[in-house]
């Protein structure tokens, strides 16, 4: 390899799942069929590499599922660990170790690196008011709080992050922030925890994601950018969780190391447990060394949505601890969306892989191929199901499989299998194919190592191409009559062709090249890219099979179908109306005054759970109105906002208090309610007709 000839190992790691539901092909698309393939890639160049991943089962995620399920954390984690085992073992992903963040050597790994940092004087501690929700007396988790993201107006955006637009957010960002336990707006508690310097880290960081322009992907490259344009905080390392690894300090107990201090850390207790078991020292895939050289090269295969964690909060751990090294590069990918939506877990619109291979038994190369020619390097890529078709029936059949079957028929057909020549090895001679193939092998690589999965494919499916080309212009089933050897020769050419075809299509889709291998009669180290592509005279083949079949419509027509079935049972179901009043005159309507105004000031009524105090600037004066409004918005929430106002309602006496009007709201089905906000542009004291 050219700019990776430095590495004497290397360190994949792909992003840890969380164990709270089953994976679909937006998360294939990410993080884990590109580490696949460059990870086989790099077993083809015979380095030393492990490929790492795991469950993450830790976090507010895991207990939210078990909430919804009615079962505890453990069932949740020890169920779709399992099953997300299961997939990827069967899709074909290649991990040294598919490992679990809620086993032993993690816990002590984990509490480690926090009594690290801690006993250098690395963290913060500091009280902070974080949300508390009074009903069930707990604190929340990020995840336990929704609310309207500041960034796009998603109303159900988490306390961490808006599925929505992708932000990245603390749950005091949200706008109207509400429990997920108790459904009720929550308050701010005092509560003590250990956060991470990150601003203090900064400069160091500036200068070594410096390092990266030009080498990382540009979107990564330039995420990092912006964040540190934005300036970084303190991150809490800590959490008041019921769920988790303890943080291990006596005057923290009850308290739980928050997922940064958990989650990436899995990746080095996995190999620690890898090298356990197959007699390894995982210090070097992971620890400095004493010669720079000999240090292992780090990759992160993530989704753009992890891009924060891995390139500036992982490193930033790893950096305070001072024993570790720090990732080479952090290839990750933009989003993948589905006929023509997002997917989406909550929505159930999504192509779930356990679902994929029940229901297209032994394709998992199909998708494989479908995926990496749609991957989302680096922008947004979309799946639809008549793209799937029309690549497995226009590529994978009609070029690729056609290829291999044409000349497999043939070579029965006419020799019976078997490959006799004039000399001890059967060996490419068309000079044209040689050079042609050349130049492909060298697109692969380069492409592989820039991370240009879908280019890398193309120059491996050119082959096929080249192959059914010589084919067609050499007519072996014609000359075959009229001149016997350049039948034979041109078959023996082709043979050797697919030879190459299987060794450059080891990453992308393996199971198709056990086939091919298995047909040629040959054993894989026959395939290696340090092994000259040849056969031994008198070589008798197997029995020709089909690689691939053609995807019926019917077959299509239902994937859709079931999309549109989960589309329709996950609707929101439209809420009964209230009937309309008795109609009125204009005259009546013509007596009510309202305005914009301005919400200037908000307080809790005392000794009431309903009512807020308000003052209004209406433009025409400031005044108070109170309303019944606590339970759906917090005082400070509401400063500021922009209102419609009736100031011409006669004034009443509430609680002792005068209130001068009433401001215009919209009521849900359910109760809730919202402001009818006129907009920005509009200026208090504007009439509303």
């Amino acid at each position: 390899m050219s700019q990776l000839n430095k590495f004497k190992r290397f360190t994949v790691t792909s992003a840890l799942p969380y164990a709270n539901g089953p994976l679909h092909i937006g998360h294939l698309a990410g993080a884990y069929l590109p580490a696949d393939i460059f990870v086989r890639y790099l077993r083809l160049q015979n380095k030393d590499v492990v490929y790492i991943c795991g469950s993450d089962e830790h976090g507010a995620a895991i207990t939210i599922k078990a909430k919804k399920e009615d079962t505890t954390p453990q069932a949740i984690i020890d169920k779709y660990h399992n099953q997300i085992k299961t997939s990827f073992e069967e899709f074909g992903i290649s991990f040294d170790i598919y490992h679990r963040t809620s086993s032993p050597i993690h816990h002590d790994l984990s509490q480690e690196f926090f009594l690290n940092l801690y006993e250098k004087d690395e963290f913060i501690e500091k009280f902070s008011e974080q949300y508390f929700d009074e009903d069930y007396q707990q604190f929340l988790a990020d995840r336990y709080i929704i609310g309207t993201c500041p960034n796009c107006s998603n109303p159900n955006a988490y306390g961490d992050q808006c599925e929505n637009c992708g932000t990245s957010l603390n749950p005091t960002d949200l706008i109207n922030p509400v429990s997920t336990l108790s459904g009720k707006p929550p308050v701010l508690k005092l509560t003590k925890h250990w956060f991470l310097p990150l601003d203090k880290y900064q400069p160091w960081l500036e200068q070594w994601i410096d390092t990266k322009e030009g080498d990382w992907k540009v979107n990564v490259f330039g995420q990092c950018k912006s964040w540190l344009k934005s300036g970084l905080q303190p991150r809490s390392m800590t959490r008041d969780l019921d769920w988790g690894i303890d943080v291990p300090l006596e005057e923290a107990k009850g308290k739980k190391l928050y997922v940064w201090m958990d989650a990436p850390i899995g990746y080095i207790s996995a190999t620690k447990q890898w090298a356990l078991d197959n007699g390894k020292d995982w210090k070097l895939y992971w620890k400095k060394q004493e010669n720079e050289a000999d240090e292992a090269c780090l990759l992160h295969f993530i989704g753009k949505d992890n891009i924060v964690f891995h390139c500036i909060i992982f490193p930033s751990i790893l950096h305070a601890h001072g024993e570790y090294i720090l990732p080479q590069n952090v290839p990750a990918n933009e989003f993948l969306n589905l006929e023509g939506d997002k997917l989406s877990t909550s929505r159930n619109h999504a192509v779930w892989l356990h679902e994929y291979l029940e229901e297209f038994p032994g394709k998992q190369d199909e998708l494989r191929y479908v995926l990496t020619s749609i991957l989302p390097e680096t922008s947004d890529s979309e799946f639809t199901w008549k793209d799937y078709q029309a690549r497995v029936n226009n590529e994978l059949v009609a070029i690729l499989g056609n290829y291999v079957n044409r000349v497999m028929i043939l070579m029965h057909k006419f020799y019976d299998g078997k490959i006799e020549g004039d000399s001890a090895k059967i060996v490419l001679t068309d000079k044209h194919i040689d050079a042609e193939l050349s130049r492909f092998y060298d697109e692969i690589q380069v492409n592989l190592e820039a991370y240009k999965f879908r280019q890398a494919l193309q120059s491996v499916m050119d082959i096929a191409r080249l192959g059914n080309r010589y084919l067609t212009e050499n007519e072996p089933w014609k000359t075959i009559k009229t001149n016997p050897d350049a039948a034979k020769e041109t078959l023996h050419n082709s043979l050797v062709l697919i030879g190459h075809l299987a060794t450059c299509l080891q990453p992308f889709l393996p199971a198709t090249v056990k086939k091919i291998v298995g047909m040629l009669n040959i054993p894989f180290s026959a395939i290696a890219l340090d092994q000259e592509m040849t056969f031994e005279n008198g070589h008798q083949l197997n029995p020709s099979s089909l690689l691939f079949e053609k995807v019926e419509d019917e077959v299509i027509d239902a994937q859709i179908q079931k999309l549109l079935d989960k589309k329709a049972a996950t609707a929101p179901v439209q809420p009964a109306l209230v009937s309309a009043k008795e109609n009125i005159n204009y005259e009546s309507f013509a007596t009510m005054d309202i305005r914009t105004g301005t919400i200037v000031t908000a307080e809790k009524v005392a000794k009431t759970k309903k009512l807020l105090k308000l003052s209004i600037d209406t433009g025409l004066d400031t005044r108070t109105i109170v309303s019944g409004i606590a339970e759906y918005f917090e005082p400070e929430a509401i400063i500021g906002k922009k209102v419609s106002v009736l100031v011409n309602l006669e004034p009443r006496e509430i609680k002792g208090i005068l209130s001068q009007g009433m401001i215009l709201m919209a009521e849900s089905a359910d109760g809730k309610l919202s402001f009818v906000t006129p907009g920005d542009e509009m200026h208090n004291g504007s009439v509303i007709r």
